[in-house]
C-alpha cells in the first residue's frame, strides 16, 4: 500500500511535457535570413520561369497582331487541330517518338560502358585525355556538326565518295538523297555528340563507389563482368533513372538542330527526318501564325509533364529509393 502511494506521489510531481505545433510564422521569425537569400534565386524563378507561362494562352487564340494577344479572338483548340488532322502528323509523330526512344536507350548504353572503361584506366592522365577528347563534340553547335557530316557525306567531296568507298570497291553513294541510310546516320550523331556529357556523370557516379567493394569482391574471386554486374551498375542504378526519367520527359521534343541543319534541308529525306520541331518551323515559314507554334509546343510540354509523372510513378512503384521525387 505505500509503495503504490510512494510511486502516485513521485508521479504527482513530474512535469507534464506538452507539445505545441509551431505555425509557419515562427518558423519564418526564426529562418528569416535563410529566406532573405534565397529571394533573390526565388525572384529569377519567378521572371524567368512563371511569368512567361502567360503566353500560353497564345496556343489558344488567333492572334491578330493589330489587336495584341489579349485583344486577339479566341479560338479554342483549332491550333491544336493542325497538328493531328494535316496528312503528315502520323510521319512527324512518328519520327519524333522513335528516334527519341532510340537516343535514350543508345545514350544510355554507349556512355555507361564508356565510362565503366574509363574507370579502368589506371594512369590518370590518359583517362583524363579520352575524357576530354569524347566530350568537346558536347560543346560544339550543330551548325559546326552539319558541316562535319557533310565533308564526310557530301557527294563530290565528301571523305566517303572519295576516299573510303572507292577503297573498299563500292560505288558512291548520294547520302542525302537516300532516305534509307538516316535512320542510322542521325542517332550516330546524336549520340557521338552527347556520349561524352552523359558519360562524364555516368563516371562521377562510378568514381564515388566505395573501393572497399571492389577488394572485397577481389578477395572473393569475383571477375570484372561480376564487379560490374553486382557492384557497379546496381549502385549507380539511382543515376541511371534519373537520367532516363529527364529524356523520357523530353521524348516529345526533337533536337532542332540535328533535325534541320545536318540533314541540310533535303526535301527526298523529310519521311525520315522530319519532326514535329522541324515541322512546326516549316509551317510558321510559310503561313506565319504563331498560334500554331505555341500549340506545338504546349503539346510537347504536357506530354512531356505527364510522360515523367507517369514513368516517375512506376519507378517508386518498383523501388521508391530509385524515383526522382
Amino acid at each position: 500500500m505505500a509503495k503504490h502511494t510512494t510511486e502516485a506521489v513521485s508521479t504527482a510531481y513530474i512535469p507534464k511535457i506538452t507539445t505545441k505545433k509551431r505555425s509557419q510564422l515562427d518558423i519564418f521569425r526564426k529562418y528569416w535570413m535563410f529566406y532573405v537569400m534565397m529571394l533573390p534565386a526565388i525572384v529569377l524563378l519567378v521572371f524567368n520561369n512563371y511569368i512567361p507561362m502567360f503566353g500560353i494562352i497564345i496556343a489558344f487564340k488567333n492572334i491578330n497582331y493589330a489587336d495584341g494577344i489579349l485583344g486577339s479572338a479566341w479560338s479554342g483548340l483549332k491550333n491544336f487541330e493542325y497538328l493531328f488532322k494535316t496528312s503528315d502528323a502520323w510521319i512527324i509523330t512518328r519520327n519524333t517518338l522513335l528516334y527519341n526512344s532510340g537516343f535514350i536507350i543508345l545514350n544510355l548504353i554507349f556512355p555507361l560502358a564508356f565510362a565503366i572503361m574509363l574507370n579502368e584506366i589506371r594512369s590518370r592522365f590518359v583517362a583524363k585525355l579520352h575524357q576530354t577528347i569524347m566530350f568537346l563534340p558536347y560543346f560544339l553547335s550543330m551548325v559546326v556538326i552539319s558541316y562535319l557530316v557533310f565533308g564526310f557525306l557530301s557527294d563530290e567531296h565528301g571523305y566517303l565518295n572519295t576516299s573510303l568507298l572507292p577503297a573498299l570497291g563500292l560505288e558512291k553513294v548520294q547520302w542525302y538523297f537516300t532516305q534509307e541510310v538516316w535512320p542510322y546516320i542521325l542517332p550516330l550523331v546524336n549520340t557521338w555528340k552527347n556520349m561524352g556529357y552523359f558519360t562524364v556523370i555516368y563516371m562521377a557516379a562510378i568514381i564515388g563507389i566505395d573501393d572497399e567493394y571492389y577488394e572485397a569482391a577481389t578477395i572473393d574471386g569475383a571477375s570484372k563482368w561480376k564487379q560490374m554486374t553486382r557492384i557497379t551498375i546496381p549502385l549507380i542504378t539511382p543515376i541511371i533513372t534519373i537520367m532516363t526519367l529527364l529524356q523520357i520527359g523530353k521524348i516529345f521534343n526533337a533536337d532542332f538542330g540535328l533535325f534541320f541543319q545536318v540533314p541540310r534541308e533535303s526535301g527526298v529525306l523529310f519521311p525520315v527526318t522530319n519532326v514535329i520541331d522541324t515541322y512546326v518551323y516549316r509551317t510558321f515559314l510559310t503561313v506565319g501564325d504563331i498560334g500554331l507554334s505555341s500549340a506545338a509546343g504546349l503539346l510537347q510540354s504536357v506530354v512531356g509533364f505527364t510522360l515523367v509523372f507517369l514513368s516517375n510513378w512506376v519507378v517508386r512503384r518498383i523501388n521508391k529509393d530509385n524515383a526522382l521525387f
